[in-house]
C-alpha cells in the first residue's frame, strides 16, 4: 500500500514538473512523458509514448550522439548535455539543451534515461560547420589516420616527429571541435577535406 502511496505521490511531482521531461529507454523511445514535454508538441503525454526523443529534438551535432550511446554501452553513469532545435507545436523553431542522465535501479539492471529539455529561445538556423581546410601536411596525417596508421606510423610516413603530429591532431581537433580521432576523421569526409569514395584515403583536390 505504501508503495502504491509514493508512486502516486512521485507521478504527481513528475506531472508538475515546469519544464519538459521525459523517461526514455536506452534507445530513447519515450516511456513517459511529463505535461510540459507534451506541450512542446501539442498531444497528450500518453500521446509521445514509443517516439523517439532525437527525432523530436533534433541534435545540432549528430556526433555527439554516437559519443553517448558509447559511454551507455560501457555503462558509464555520467550527465551527457545534447544541443538541440526542434519545432514546437505553436509553429515556433525553438532552440535548447537536453540532458540525458543515466538511471536504474541497480548496476546490474538495464539503464534508462531522463531526459530534461531546457529551453533557450528561438533556433536561427542549424550550426555553422567549421573551416573546410587543411595545410597539406595536416591533410597527410588526415590520409595516414583514416587508413588507420597509428601515431608512430604517421610520424615515419610523414617524417615528422610523434609530438609533430599529435600537434596537428590538436590543431585540427580544437579547429573542427572533434573530441577524439574517429570523430576528427568523419569531419574530414564531412567537410570535404578528405575524398570520399577512394582508397587509400586521399585528400580532396583544393577547390
Amino acid at each position: 500500500m505504501d508503495a502504491v502511496v509514493w508512486r502516486n505521490r512521485a507521478m504527481t511531482l513528475f506531472d508538475r514538473i515546469p519544464m519538459p521531461v521525459a523517461v526514455c529507454d536506452v534507445y530513447g523511445a519515450i516511456v513517459l512523458a511529463n505535461p510540459a514535454m507534451a506541450t512542446e508538441w501539442g498531444p497528450t503525454p500518453s500521446g509521445l509514448r514509443g517516439r523517439d526523443v532525437l527525432e523530436l529534438f533534433r541534435p545540432q551535432e549528430p556526433l555527439q550522439i554516437e559519443r553517448i550511446a558509447q559511454a551507455l554501452r560501457l555503462r558509464h553513469r555520467s550527465r551527457y548535455p545534447v544541443a538541440v532545435c526542434w519545432d514546437a507545436a505553436d509553429g515556433t523553431r525553438r532552440a535548447g539543451e537536453l540532458t540525458a542522465d543515466p538511471v536504474s535501479d541497480s548496476a546490474e539492471a538495464s539503464t534508462a534515461l531522463l531526459v530534461t529539455v531546457r529551453v533557450l529561445g528561438e533556433c536561427r538556423g542549424a550550426q555553422r560547420m567549421p573551416e573546410p581546410w587543411a595545410s597539406t601536411a595536416e591533410a597527410h596525417v588526415l590520409e595516414l589516420l583514416a587508413a588507420g596508421a597509428t601515431t608512430a606510423r604517421a610520424a615515419r610516413e610523414t617524417g615528422l616527429t610523434v609530438d609533430g603530429v599529435n600537434y596537428h591532431l590538436r590543431r585540427l581537433s580544437e579547429r573542427w571541435g572533434a573530441a577524439n580521432r574517429t570523430e576528427l576523421v568523419a569531419r574530414a569526409y564531412a567537410l570535404g577535406v578528405l575524398a570520399p569514395g577512394v582508397w587509400p584515403p586521399t585528400a580532396a583536390p583544393a577547390p
